[in-house]
């Protein structure tokens, strides 16, 4: 029976430490100024029906984008990086000067789908060589 009492003392006590911790964390959320402004997380959430007077709440949100953001980036220069490099290995008789990396939206596309995001994307300027040109000289090219 004692140690039952323990077991239950420990887990109230474990559960009063988290409970100190979140309470502590929600109140360091007012003085802190998140990346992504609170009208604009308090408009999205409004969008999707979730209204909530708490600041404390709609800076959470706005932490876990950024995070989520910033995780996404990260996976994408990742991506850049690995396809980059491959290029670099093909080519190796030219020394390559420009040590800039180039995101592209496959780098991006790739990074969101290990997130459970998959991006359809339209051919823009910088994805075909073929965009920009006139549709009847592009018929011709094919």
């Amino acid at each position: 029976m004692n140690n039952m009492n323990d077991g239950q003392q420990e887990s109230s006590e474990v559960r009063q430490d988290d409970d100190a911790a979140l309470s502590e964390f929600l109140a360091s959320l007012m003085d802190y100024t998140p990346t992504i402004p609170d009208e604009l997380v308090e408009h999205y959430l409004g969008k999707s029906g979730f209204q909530c007077p708490d600041v404390r709440l709609i800076r959470l949100v706005a932490v876990a984008t950024q995070k989520f953001v910033a995780e996404v980036a990260n996976d994408a220069l990742q991506h850049c990086k690995a396809r980059q490099a491959s290029v670099v290995k093909d080519k190796r008789d030219k020394q390559q000067k420009d040590k800039r990396l180039i995101l592209t939206m496959d780098d991006l596309s790739k990074a969101l789908r290990e997130y459970g995001v998959n991006v359809k994307h339209q051919e823009y300027f910088a994805d075909s060589p073929s965009t920009g040109i006139d549709p009847a000289s592009r018929e011709e090219m094919n």
